[in-house]
């Protein structure tokens, strides 16, 4: 297996796992009221558009070293994120490009279908596209070993894909509140924690590879 495989997916797990955390700092922040429009906008959306493509690599990369018996599952995975990868991309491009400035320009009216409000067609693109995300980990989940490091990141991706059903309500119960958003807390573990754990076992991999070419 070409180790440049293994490295794209550490670096890339591991970017995505800093992306993730710094929106979560974003978003926090916005909860409290540290920062407002339209920099919370821009960072909880820029952060979240950071996420996208080196998440999208992370499971390329796990598709590519899964063993054949298992590439099913690491398929039906990478499925789903490019799924997420589509929605959630169209969203914050949108958003960050769009919404923001003609806002600023007072000209939000004009624009007002766009603007990822609850309920909205934005809203909605969103949800799927997080919807998708819990589904790639869930298909990821046959890939991984029952035993060694590998058990760790297993059992990582199915808390993440448990979330899911969480965020679904968070974007669909008919009356939103910033306190439903605590429903969905636990994505703000589970998410950075499955990356993290991804980005060792890749490392751990190729280190392990190394040591057996020397």
């Amino acid at each position: 297996m070409n180790e440049t495989i293994y490295k794209a997916g550490f670096w890339s797990a591991t970017i995505a796992f800093v992306a993730i955390v710094a929106f979560n700092v974003a978003q926090l922040l916005q909860l409290l009221g540290v920062v407002t429009f339209p920099a919370d906008q821009i960072l909880i959306f820029g952060f979240s558009l950071c996420i996208v493509i080196p998440f999208l690599l992370a499971m390329l990369a796990l598709h590519y070293t899964a063993p054949a018996d298992k590439k099913f599952w690491s398929h039906a995975a990478l499925l789903f994120t490019v799924m997420y990868a589509v929605f959630v991309t169209a969203n914050y491009v949108v958003q960050l490009a769009t919404v923001i400035p003609m806002t600023l320009n007072g000209s939000a009216e004009e624009i007002r279908i766009l603007n990822q409000t609850p309920h909205s067609l934005f809203w909605d693109f969103d949800a799927i596209g997080y919807i998708c995300m819990g589904l790639a980990t869930l298909f990821a989940v046959p890939v991984f070993n029952k035993q060694g490091f590998q058990k760790l990141v297993k059992y990582s991706f199915l808390a993440h894909a448990l979330v899911t059903p969480l965020i679904a309500v968070v974007y669909f119960y008919p009356g939103f509140s910033e306190k439903l958003l605590l429903i969905g807390m636990p994505w703000a573990i589970t998410a950075p924690l499955s990356m993290l754990l991804l980005a060792i076992m890749f490392k751990k991999e190729l280190i392990s590879r190394n040591n057996i070419g020397n």
